[in-house]
């Protein structure tokens, strides 16, 4: 302890004057921390996973294609995307009622690179104590060697930030190839520029104090927590009157509590607050201050908990309703599973090829010379395959019909809608209303041999019978 009193009188609370360098500790929540951050790993492999011999998910901006593994989801089912938006932003919703700021502490990019950032410098530069000295020292050959190393250590995670996230939408393989000798486009040389740069000053200059004053999140999730929201929490009554710990003296003659003052709880926090003076906007609800907390308990041989995952209700003595009796839980529930669903759906319905039918209004129908009703419609093809298809067209009805115009394939390109032009005609005496009901039907053959359909409904209009 007399070493953790001694380490302890550089820890403050961080007050945005000076930057913070946090102690690094094992622990139970560092080790889930770095498990949650590992799911990042998916935003720099991802690009390099094949489906079908093509990238599995690729975000083709310029050609309006978003592939998915075998789906190809075009600009027509944008609204798709919209429930994808809405999923996750309620299940932010639902992890801040239920957690408060978890998703920061464990899954932000600010967060997460600000941490793979820090580690790099304390492997370079040291202990929190040492980096501080280090910052304050006078210019030397060592200092220089050190912080060169560092900044470009950090310049080049931020290189291959930006080039993996161009890679969702430029193709992983393509970008290897046309990247490094001059034949990417401006807006791919550009994009990497930007996330370089806002990589390296974020996390590696801004660090906390983008949680503080840049991440609008920060700034809302105080009205999404409740009285029932698991928070790191200090127990005061446990751990009060707080007081140092003095040689040969017992805890019980000290009439203090089970906190020891060793602030390790501040030195171990990436925003530098102080736990023990209740939920602050900069708790980024990461845990690593229990684990501090608990490391010196282990030391004092004192049960651990006196910062714990816990509710308001819970620190009061109060009854923690389950989490079906939470109201919210419900109506975020309804909603992601709403969303959810839709997407789903959207994805299992998601066609090979649309047919889309317009009717030509001026006029709507004429009479030909032989007595006989034609009327006109547009048709436009929509080849949602990655591959060119040749689209037949016909048409059926309960009567008789001629039709011109469908009597060759539509070239479909992949991707694009192609139109049509197509003229149905019925006899007269056929027409037994002012409209009758038609079916086009669109039919091609993939390369793989299967058959697909699209059936579009429409009318054919004539003149009282």
């Amino acid at each position: 302890m007399d070493e953790i009193y001694a380490e302890a009188e550089q820890w403050h609370v961080n007050t945005g004057n000076e930057t913070i360098h946090a102690k690094r500790i094992p622990g139970r929540w560092r080790t889930i921390k770095w498990l949650a951050a590992s799911v990042w790993l998916i935003f720099f492999l991802g690009p390099y996973l094949r489906w079908d011999g093509r990238q599995a998910v690729l975000f083709d901006i310029p050609n309006r294609q978003y592939h998915l593994f075998g789906v190809t989801v075009l600009p027509q089912d944008f609204w798709m995307l919209s429930l994808l938006l809405l999923f996750f932003a309620i299940l932010l919703a639902v992890a801040t009622a239920l957690a408060g700021r978890v998703y920061c502490g464990y899954f932000c990019f600010q967060t997460v690179w600000t941490d793979i950032f820090t580690l790099i410098e304390e492997k370079l530069e040291g202990s929190p104590a040492q980096r501080r000295k280090l910052a304050e020292s006078a210019l030397s050959a060592r200092k220089v060697r050190i912080k060169v190393v560092k900044h470009l250590a950090w310049v080049a995670i931020g290189f291959v930030t930006g080039f993996s996230f161009v890679a969702w939408f430029y193709g992983a393989d393509k970008l290897w190839q046309d990247f490094f000798v001059g034949g990417a486009n401006v807006a791919v040389y550009a994009s990497v520029v930007l996330f370089t740069v806002g990589t390296y000053v974020l996390a590696g200059w801004l660090r906390e104090q983008v949680c503080f004053w840049l991440c609008p999140y920060a700034r809302i999730q105080g009205v999404m927590l409740d009285r029932t929201t698991v928070v790191p929490t200090y127990d005061e009554q446990r751990g009060e009157p707080r007081g140092r710990m003095r040689k040969g003296e017992t805890q019980a003659a000290q009439s203090l509590g089970d906190c020891v003052d060793c602030n390790q709880c501040v030195a171990v926090c990436p925003t530098g607050v102080d736990i023990r003076n209740g939920q602050q906007e900069g708790c980024i609800t990461c845990g690593l201050c229990i684990d501090a907390c608990n490391a010196v308990m282990d030391k004092l041989g004192r049960p651990r908990g006196l910062i714990r995952y816990a509710s308001l209700d819970e620190m009061e003595g109060q009854s923690v309703p389950a989490l079906a009796a939470r109201p919210r839980v419900w109506v975020y529930g309804t909603i992601l599973v709403l969303a959810l669903s839709g997407i789903i759906y959207g994805l299992s319905s998601l066609a090979t090829i649309e047919l889309k039918v317009l009717h030509e209004r001026a006029p709507l129908f004429v009479q030909l010379s032989d007595g006989s009703i034609q009327n006109k419609y547009t048709l436009k093809v929509l080849n949602k395959s990655s591959e060119d298809l040749m689209v037949s067209v016909s048409v059926q009805s309960a009567v008789p019909v001629t039709v011109s115009g469908a009597e060759e394939p539509i070239a479909a390109r992949h991707g694009e809608v192609s139109p049509g032009i197509v003229f149905v005609k019925i006899d007269r005496t056929n027409l037994e209303a002012e409209n009758m009901p038609l079916t086009f039907v669109a039919t091609t053959t993939l390369p793989d041999g299967t058959e697909v359909e699209a059936i579009r409904e429409s009318a054919f209009f004539g003149p009282k019978p």
